[in-house]
């Protein structure tokens, strides 16, 4: 499958007019071959949570010699993920649970049995961490006279580790430095910009005293994960800010998510005195390599967040945002869907979401976004078929959800000595 990426690197290449270069594989159908002396890095928001704790692990569980038991769903996410063939992949929207139980499924009944003719992946290095998501806060963080809602946690869910993530990997994880960042209270951040109760003249009074006691910045976790590859350490940077809606003039969410994607800019650039991790260790990233990756829930130019929020990374100077992955199949998409799509301002090939065409339509908001020290790209994509590619069955368009509602984004990336 050479041809692949060298089509790849060929479309990035080829004299684009704009000042980013776009990655679009040829085609999607068969496994994508990897760049000679690359590591691929890649997220997926891959739509892995249930509506209780527990389901998911059942989900995953079948006995080897049962596989039409197999969830449908789950087996298209493991093909896609058996075609992409990340070397480092971080899942968003997998549901947590202490004991691990849902990871070792995945691996065991999923990912090393080969789906539809794709060869099995195994990632003997994984890191799941606890989600604030459903965490109870005790408080009406949302103010409709009840403590008990989905939308009263500390990050929004209705269970402990709802929507949590996971990070899955072929090279070794220096677990013993893993910074996490999931108790970093949003009100410590210098220049917040914490909500606002629009009915009074004082500045960012939405949350009462006890609330900005207990309500952390991240929705979900900040994780920073170092990955040895070779004699080098790259570190993994994974988040899921909260989408920028389902609120008021208060604007909570959207705020949330601005300040959630600020964490990093600040982290990377050496800003971040303010930061103190989950042990109690302060600072920021320093001179590192890093790659930022996750379900941001922010596009450049359309949908809802706030003015700027991705540009703080996208634009970020220690930031390599020079070649975007992209796909044909996003374009298509939004030809045929219409509706909020033909009014958008972005390149619909750099698309990584199958969203409402009614609004917001389809949207750039899972990244993968490498440091300029000590990396350099050579390509990526978007595992988003066209309707007459074999794979689109993995997609397909809009709803039922056939996968996910997200698409797989990689970056491959060459580490310098």
């Amino acid at each position: 499958m050479r041809e692949l990426w060298v089509a790849c690197v060929l479309a990035a290449i080829a004299g684009a007019a704009s000042a980013n270069d776009v990655c679009t594989p040829d085609s999607l159908d068969g496994d994508l071959a990897k760049p000679p002396g690359s590591t691929r890095f890649a997220t997926f928001n891959a739509f892995l949570n249930r509506a209780a704790p527990g389901e998911l692990a059942r989900d995953l569980e079948r006995a080897d010699d049962q596989p039409d038991g197999a969830d449908a769903q789950i087996g298209a996410v493991a093909e896609i993920i058996q075609r992409v063939r990340p070397d480092v992949l971080l899942l968003n929207e997998f549901d947590h649970d202490a004991a691990g139980d849902g990871l070792r499924r995945l691996q065991r009944n999923f990912l090393s049995h080969g789906q539809n003719g794709a060869a099995p992946i195994v990632y003997p290095h994984v890191y799941g961490g606890a989600s604030n998501t459903g965490v109870p806060s005790g408080l009406d963080l949302d103010r409709d006279g009840r403590t008990d809602g989905a939308g009263d946690a500390l990050g929004y869910g209705a269970f402990p580790g709802q929507y949590g993530m996971a990070l899955l990997s072929r090279w070794p994880l220096a677990l013993d430095a893993v910074r996490a960042f999931r108790e970093f209270r949003w009100r410590d951040m210098p220049g917040a910009l914490l909500p606002d109760d629009t009915a009074t003249q004082a500045p960012g009074d939405y949350y009462e005293p006890a609330a900005l006691r207990a309500l952390p910045l991240s929705s979900k976790s900040h994780w920073d994960i170092p990955v040895r590859i070779g004699d080098a350490i790259v570190h993994v940077l994974a988040a899921h800010p909260t989408p920028p809606v389902f609120d008021g003039p208060e604007d909570r969410n959207g705020r949330r998510n601005h300040d959630e994607i600020r964490l990093w800019a600040d982290y990377v650039s050496g800003a971040a005195d303010y930061l103190v991790d989950d042990a109690g260790a302060a600072g920021a990233l320093g001179e590192a390599r890093f790659v930022i990756m996750g379900d941001y829930n922010a596009d450049p130019l359309d949908g809802d967040s706030s003015a700027g929020a991705i540009a703080q990374l996208t634009e970020h100077p220690a930031i390599d945002a020079r070649i975007l992955p992209g796909s044909h199949g996003a374009s298509v998409d939004a030809r045929g869907e219409g509706g909020a799509n033909a009014k958008q301002r972005g390149d619909a090939r750099l698309d990584t979401a199958d969203l409402n065409p009614a609004g917001p339509g389809n949207l750039r908001i899972d990244y993968v976004l490498p440091s300029r020290f000590g990396l350099d790209v050579v390509c990526g994509g978007v595992f988003w078929p066209r309707p007459w590619e074999d794979t689109y069955r993995l997609v397909g368009s809009g709803y039922p959800v056939v996968s996910s509602d997200h698409r797989l984004v990689w970056l491959d990336v060459r580490v310098r000595p």
